[in-house]
């Protein structure tokens, strides 16, 4: 049976655009013909090596390595199935099958997520809606995208048991992508239907734990076994420097550093690409430092050497944890954050300070922590001594 075969092929024109950047193609040879199919990522010259036809000194290299190895398979799976149901194995077939493609909504934005320049963590989200739209409707058509398509997947992950937030937070990626697909004219505007559907979200409280909690957490650390040992010494680590998850997993020996015999973590956040600053000694009687130190003589590429752990995993361990500690909160990963927040806060801390230690870009982002803003107020006032 004739076999057709693919290859990757760069700047197929020997010409780079506006943009300095040219196109990545597969290239299907059968019978002395050769046919190409975009698979419509765009790139630098020095993002690709052409011996091994793979995605180098990229920011998403891995993402796009990944898609376009999907990209030939489909090509393959497609050809299987021509041949399964009996049609001549033909370039032009194949080229007919790839148009069809062009009403599938899934096909588009996956396509459109695998070139994009999202942060690592927002990528991982936006597959995250993707994955949830493929187990809804399989082969989700442009043309099925309704209104009543929206209130029925709504409907879909509120009984999967997602937060009211999360539900938005996946419609607000499926309209980033419908709102791309009509910049493109892949969907017609008169039919848009987040003209009617209105994303929901609904007021929450921050959770964090007490000094009460985390002394509970601080005791039980040593007799864990090593993985939760790890696991619970950075959580404690980022309720006393509020760092995220995406950033404790990354932090190195290399961002400490000696400031007037005082230790400073100096890093960037990967989510919003802020440099941040934190005087050690200066948080929670520095004990943070102490934690630093039991790991930093490790010989690994981060501090705790757990960057392959998944967040959702860190959280179910944290969860058996705060049993051992006999802690009725959920706890999750993110709760060291608001923790950090809430404690540094009520002890008098400066709104803007807080602001500058997280990283927030605006103070209306840490202003979320409006709970604790009124105990401090309440603290405040009864500290007053009026003359009167």
């Amino acid at each position: 049976m004739e076999k057709i075969v693919y290859k990757l092929v760069f700047n197929r024109n020997k010409r780079l655009n506006a943009d300095g950047k040219a196109l990545v193609q597969v290239e299907a040879y059968l019978n002395r013909q050769k046919a190409y199919f975009s698979t419509k990522v765009y790139l630098k010259p020095n993002q690709w090596d052409q011996e091994r036809r793979r995605v180098v000194k990229h920011p998403n290299k891995d993402e796009l390595n990944c898609y376009m190895a999907d990209f030939v398979s489909e090509l393959e799976r497609k050809e299987l199935n021509m041949s399964r149901k009996g049609y001549p194995i033909s370039l032009k077939l194949l080229k007919n099958r790839e148009n069809s493609d062009n009403d599938s909504f899934l096909i588009f934005m996956r396509n459109e997520i695998a070139k994009s320049n999202l942060k690592r963590s927002t990528l991982r989200n936006h597959y995250s809606t993707l994955i949830l739209l493929e187990q809804f409707k399989s082969n989700l058509l442009f043309e099925e995208i309704t209104y009543d398509f929206l209130c029925d997947f709504d409907l879909y992950l509120s009984r999967l048991g997602y937060h009211r937030n999360t539900i938005s937070k996946h419609m607000k990626h499926l309209k980033r992508y419908l709102n791309l697909a009509i910049n493109k004219e892949l969907f017609s505007l008169d039919k848009y239907p987040f003209r009617k559907y209105r994303l929901k979200n609904v007021e929450t409280q921050k959770g964090h734990l007490t000094p009460e909690e985390l002394e509970r957490l601080e005791l039980i650390a040593p007799v864990l076994q090593k993985t939760s040992r790890k696991v619970i010494d950075m959580f404690l680590f980022c309720c006393y420097t509020g760092l995220r998850f995406s950033d404790a997993v990354m932090v190195k020996s290399a961002d400490f550093q000696l400031i007037d015999e005082d230790l400073w973590l100096i890093y960037t956040a990967i989510k919003t690409d802020v440099n941040i600053r934190l005087p050690l000694p200066l948080l929670f009687y520095g004990k943070a430092i102490a934690i630093y130190e039991h790991y930093r003589n490790a010989e690994l590429d981060t501090l705790f050497g757990i960057s392959i752990l998944a967040n959702s995993y860190v959280n179910r361990l944290l969860k058996r944890i705060a049993r051992l500690a006999g802690i009725e909160k959920r706890l999750s990963f993110h709760m060291a954050r608001h923790t950090n927040a809430t404690l540094l806060l009520y002890n008098g801390a400066h709104i803007t300070t807080v602001q500058k230690l997280l990283g927030h870009k605006s103070v209306k982002t840490t202003e979320v922590y409006s709970n604790i803003m009124d105990m401090t107020l309440i603290r405040d006032l009864k500290n007053i001594q009026y003359k009167l």
